[in-house]
């Protein structure tokens, strides 16, 4: 555990320049530390020690998460975890964690990044589903903004649309912006409830993917297009995140992401998991430094692509891939 803690210390100081060593030595550490992903290693006949770039790294692939705990040391000395969300039947992912205060910590770390001091804005979360069912990164990083904003008109929402648009009535002419944080489809139920909305200078609007079994899938232009005419602003803007993950990236609009200094992805051949793509898109691997105590090196089920001003783009899954809660609708 003290590997951990003087790992987490170190990260918010990371630089571009440190990520390929840093990655490698986490690799080295995780081949032999985490008993899953050593055993994927040990299937793949992989010698870890003849691992000497990034790029040679294996991906662990995400439904490891849903069988067994992905985690370095003992699985009985990790008593929290995160849980993905799910339709009825479904098997969802356990991530367990080191430290809860380190996660929020740091997402809100790459928040504040990406969109400035925390106080400055109010923080209304519009997350049904996910507020149902305990364990959701979505909600426990959501509460820590809130508190965190120092704001009396801060809060979660459920289905009440009423007291919503209330609220967002109210806060109009602020000082502060106002941050609305929606789940996709309530946030569309609400766009597309009847009701009214005038124009709000200090709003976003933020959407999390996932229709949750709710609504039909929709493509991105389709959804922003409706969400940004009932909500009368320019851009809507996107959350990428999920379960497996200690770290978020951020989409100020379009769709287009800002990865944060602990994340990096690489698009893998759609047809061959094993080689990189050779196209302009793929499917994402993602090595998110944050997950040092259980594995940084992650296949996803999403495909994307990199525009020519290198921002990510989440295109959708995998035509045979599980509804996930934090998924990007398919484009």
């Amino acid at each position: 555990m003290q590997d951990f803690k003087s790992f987490s210390e170190y990260l918010p100081f990371l630089g571009d320049s440190q990520f390929d060593d840093l990655a490698l030595a986490l690799f080295q550490f995780q081949s032999t530390e985490n008993e899953v992903y050593s055993a994927y290693l040990k299937a793949r006949k992989i010698d870890s020690k003849t691992i000497n770039s990034i790029e040679a790294i294996p991906f662990l692939p995400i439904r490891f998460f849903k069988d067994f705990p992905v985690v370095c040391g003992r699985a009985g000395d990790y008593t929290s975890y995160f849980s993905s969300s799910g339709t009825t039947g479904m098997i969802t992912s356990k991530h367990f964690i080191w430290s809860e205060k380190w996660y929020l910590d740091h997402a809100l770390r790459i928040f504040e990044k990406q969109y400035g001091e925390i106080t400055d804005f109010h923080i209304l979360a519009l997350l049904p589903a996910y507020l149902e069912r305990p364990g959701s990164s979505l909600v426990s990083m959501a509460s820590h903004f809130i508190e965190r904003s120092e704001s009396e008109y801060s809060g979660f929402y459920l289905y009440n649309q009423d007291e919503l648009l209330g609220k967002l009535e109210l806060l109009k002419k602020d000082s502060k912006q106002v941050l609305l944080l929606g789940v996709t489809f309530a946030l569309l139920d609400l766009a597309e409830s009847g009701k009214e909305f005038s124009p709000m200078k200090n709003l976003i609007v933020m959407e999390t993917g996932g229709m949750k079994g709710r609504r039909k899938e929709m493509i991105r232009e389709e959804v922003h297009d409706i969400l940004k005419s009932f909500f009368h602003v320019n851009a809507i803007h996107s959350e990428y995140g999920m379960t497996e993950l200690m770290s978020q990236a951020y989409s100020k609009g379009e769709g287009k992401y800002t990865l944060p200094g602990t994340m990096r992805v690489m698009l893998r051949d759609v047809n061959d998991p094993l080689s990189w793509s050779t196209r302009s898109q793929g499917g994402i691997n993602v090595i998110d430094l944050a997950n040092f105590h259980s594995c940084a090196f992650i296949e996803t089920q999403d495909l994307g692509k990199f525009d020519e001003n290198g921002f990510l783009e989440v295109l959708g899954r995998f035509d045979n891939s599980e509804i996930r809660g934090c998924n990007l609708l398919v484009q």
